[in-house]
């Protein structure tokens, strides 16, 4: 038998590897190009379009919201001076959050609101509700909150930093951002304070941060910490998920709803908006919409009244073990196409509703089985609706989306131009 060196057998392994590698990647190829399934170099440009066109779309965002605010949102406000503080009396820190609180605590204003419910006669009457924050953007008037700071009120006062309530009427609503812009009439002898919004996409983990609000009703409380994390997916109340938030350790308590989250130059770069607590109160961690998300639906809300987001014209169920079961899906998260719309875009994509007609829900409604299931829109995996709006939160009509569904056990991918 012949005797092969070690040298000689490492030079024929390596050769066999390399051949092998070959081979496999000319029959991916082949059976790519034959299912019609897009390669990894198409999803790498979508991604990278994707972020050229986010870069973009944050810029006209700012130059919309400009041209609709009287406040420039892209001139930054005076740098704090370390030469200009008196150390001899506070450290370098505490002068810094005094010249950021002295500078923005006016434009941090109270919202309360009064519900309507009615007595045992069914007769109508005006009763306390909830209390929050908010952020004063514009010299008119116009006020940034949170949706659920306002949400079923049927009137609505903001008390200023001088004591004076005025009454506020609601401007535009988000649910699925948690945002909302209302507004009211300032007195002609005061000249409003505002906050311009700085760039959350530039934040770093363990950068100090700011607090204002008004926690248990208590006006314009300042707390500080640092951010503790980015990018963080957290569902709301509204049993929407909210992603990129900005999570802090700075005290949030209730009533910091609606407030802004400032770095250490007075730029709000967040809206506090949730915590993370067993009891109610404050544990260090908090969370707040940031401000790119915010400039993006503030732009909207002022111009059109809500949020214009890019859709897929399809009926979408909630996949569930009982339907996959039912229905045969080998899989029982995502959610299921169950109808398209004749001519929409959804169906000049090539996705697929269902054929066999079945009875949903507690209202009987009639739903199609055996439709595509959507598992990812771009490279966010889809397991409920939640996550299904969430990915399509930041999109607007025209925007293209690569979209994987599960069809007779096999992912394929197809590229879908959002409608209107």
């Amino acid at each position: 038998m012949k005797l092969y060196s070690r040298v000689q057998v490492i030079k024929l392994s390596i050769i066999v590897f390399i051949f092998a590698v070959f081979f496999t990647s000319m029959l991916f190829l082949a059976c790519s190009k034959k299912s019609g399934i897009k390669t990894d170099n198409n999803i790498s440009t979508a991604i990278n379009d994707n972020e050229n066109s986010f870069k973009t779309d944050l810029e006209e965002n700012k130059t919309r919201l400009e041209n609709i605010l009287e406040t420039n949102i892209s001139s930054q406000p005076k740098s704090y001076d370390n030469d200009e503080a008196d150390f001899s009396t506070y450290s370098q820190e505490e002068a810094q959050n005094i010249y950021v609180y002295e500078m923005c605590n006016e434009a941090v204003v109270n919202i309360t609101t009064k519900v309507m419910n009615y007595n045992w006669f069914l007769e109508p009457y005006v009763q306390d509700g909830g209390s929050g924050s908010g952020s004063i953007i514009d010299k008119r008037g116009y006020i940034l909150t949170n949706v659920h700071v306002i949400q079923g009120a049927s009137e609505i006062y903001v008390s200023l930093f001088d004591g004076s309530q005025h009454k506020a009427e609601v401007v535009g609503t988000d649910l699925d951002s948690d945002l909302a812009v209302i507004k009211f009439e300032p007195p002609k002898n005061i000249v409003l304070k505002t906050i311009p919004f700085g760039k959350s996409e530039e934040l770093k983990v363990g950068q100090r941060v700011i607090a204002i609000g008004n926690p248990f009703g208590l006006e314009r409380t300042m707390t500080t910490g640092i951010v503790s994390g980015l990018g963080r997916p957290i569902q709301n109340s509204n049993q929407r998920i909210i992603r990129n938030m900005v999570q802090t350790d700075a005290a949030i308590n209730p009533g910091n709803s609606g407030g802004p989250l400032l770095d250490t130059a007075g730029r709000m770069i967040g809206i506090n908006t949730m915590i993370k607590s067993s009891s109610g109160s404050s544990a260090g961690v908090g969370f707040a919409v940031p401000s790119e998300t915010a400039i993006r639906v503030v732009a909207d809300l002022l111009e059109y009244g809500e949020v214009r987001r890019g859709v897929i014209e399809a009926n979408i169920i909630q996949l569930n073990k009982r339907i996959a079961q039912y229905a045969g899906y080998d899989i029982s998260q995502g959610v299921m196409i169950s109808e398209v719309t004749e001519n929409g875009n959804a169906e000049k994509a090539g996705l697929c509703g269902g054929t066999e007609a079945a009875y949903y829900g507690s209202r009987r409604d009639i739903i199609y089985l055996g439709g595509d299931v959507i598992i990812k829109i771009d490279d966010i995996d889809i397991t409920s609706l939640a996550d299904y709006y969430s990915a399509l939160e930041s999109k607007r009509p025209g925007d293209s989306v690569m979209v994987t569904v599960r069809r007779n056990k096999k992912n394929i991918q197809m590229q879908v131009i959002l409608a209107e």
